[in-house]
């Protein structure tokens, strides 16, 4: 077998889709994408792209090795997310032609079903009670919210009041039996950081996402030992040297992501690299369904695995294509009391709606990401 195509597809609402064809007619998925510079993953592929074709898809690990390694200049995300997104399509081929699902292609399933958690708020949060009550009629056991919109270096105290009014109210309306995420999403500062941990330890937060850019990766430490909260990170990590001074630094979750870092190839093997340092395993995910059904397959094969990010009704998807909108069947992503059951079906277990997709690709997008700034006119961080 040999791979004889390769394709990419800019889907709405902010996507990049992977299509690897081979001569004997089986098709993988895969999605790769930079959120906001998904062109230029689309071109990174399509580079990439010559090396693979012709090659037997089945080998998967060493073509790994060869597209992270073969070229002089190595990392990146836009690199990182590239393969990333090709070795999900490798992976939904060998599963496909070995006629079972990714999972027990990694060893075998550890756990029947996956938890899950919402997104509530947006970047700017208001008053969250109405969509948290939503979310638990609807059975789900865990949200997530923004902590704040930009952020003064030094917070205000109507700023710090602001955090922790939404965390109380949010905490309020889940009750004391269900789970409250906080992301800081490397808005704040060092300084910051401090003085927020504090203020939201009482509500018990499940854990807090990014305390500090990564660039500040080497200052976590000081975070971590002021709080009892767990502390998370990894979203804009790539691969397993850049989350080991993470680790090191002692957080408790990481949060790679199957479209950025690396693909299931790396992600599997960070995983178990955290698992060494006790720490727990959430796969960030605020993107389409590819990304979404590997990151459950790994999900499925890793005893350290915490919870799952997933993307519907997101605030970054509004007015724009949801989750569901390019999956034939929607079945095996559907959420049951806040959890996703594991599936059985081969490779990723979904079916891609090719038509819709090439629809969608038609007409493309542009997605950025806003660029805030401060009050004097200074950069902030979004």
């Amino acid at each position: 077998m040999k791979i004889d195509k390769i394709e990419t597809f800019l889907v709405a609402p902010r996507w990049l889709f992977c299509r690897v064809a081979t001569d004997e007619g089986l098709v993988g998925w895969g999605e790769p994408v930079v959120e906001g510079r998904a062109e230029v993953v689309r071109a990174a592929v399509e580079v990439l792209s010559e090396y693979l074709l012709g090659e037997d898809p089945l080998r998967i690990e060493q073509h790994w090795q060869v597209l992270t390694k073969g070229g002089f200049y190595r990392g990146g995300p836009v690199l990182s997310s590239a393969i990333a997104g090709i070795d999900q399509a490798l992976w939904d081929i060998a599963g496909q032609a070995y006629g079972a699902p990714v999972h027990a292609l990694l060893g075998g399933a550890v756990r029947d079903k996956a938890r899950v958690y919402a997104w509530i708020g947006g970047d700017e949060p208001g008053e969250l009670n109405d969509t948290v009550a939503e979310h638990v009629a609807a059975g789900m056991t865990a949200v997530k919210m923004n902590a704040s919109g930009r952020l003064s270096p030094v917070p205000t105290s109507a700023e710090i009041d602001g955090i922790v009014a939404r965390a109380a109210a949010v905490r309020a309306a889940l009750g004391d039996d269900r789970d409250m995420a906080i992301d800081l999403h490397g808005r704040a500062s060092l300084p910051a950081a401090r003085m927020i941990l504090p203020a939201v330890a009482p509500f018990r937060p499940l854990l807090v996402e990014e305390p500090l850019v990564p660039e500040q990766t080497h200052l976590l430490g000081e975070i971590v030992r002021q709080t009892s909260i767990p502390v998370a990170t990894g979203e804009r990590i790539y691969d397993r040297a850049g989350f080991l001074p993470a680790l090191q630094a002692g957080v408790s979750v990481v949060q790679p992501d199957l479209s950025h870092a690396g693909g299931i190839s790396e992600v599997r093997r960070i995983a178990a690299l955290a698992e060494t340092y006790g720490a727990l395993f959430a796969p960030h995910c605020p993107l389409g369904p590819i990304a979404l059904a590997a990151s459950l397959q790994v999900a499925f094969a890793t005893p350290n695995f915490l919870i799952q990010e997933q993307s519907m009704g997101i605030h970054y998807h509004r007015g724009g294509a949801d989750l569901l909108d390019y999956v034939a069947d929607p079945a095996p992503l559907r959420i049951v009391e806040g959890h996703i059951a594991r599936w059985d079906a081969p490779g990723l277990g979904i079916t891609v709606d090719e038509a819709a997709v090439r629809r969608a690709d038609a007409a493309g997008h542009a997605w950025r990401n806003p660029v805030w700034r401060h009050d004097d006119g200074s950069f902030a961080e979004w």
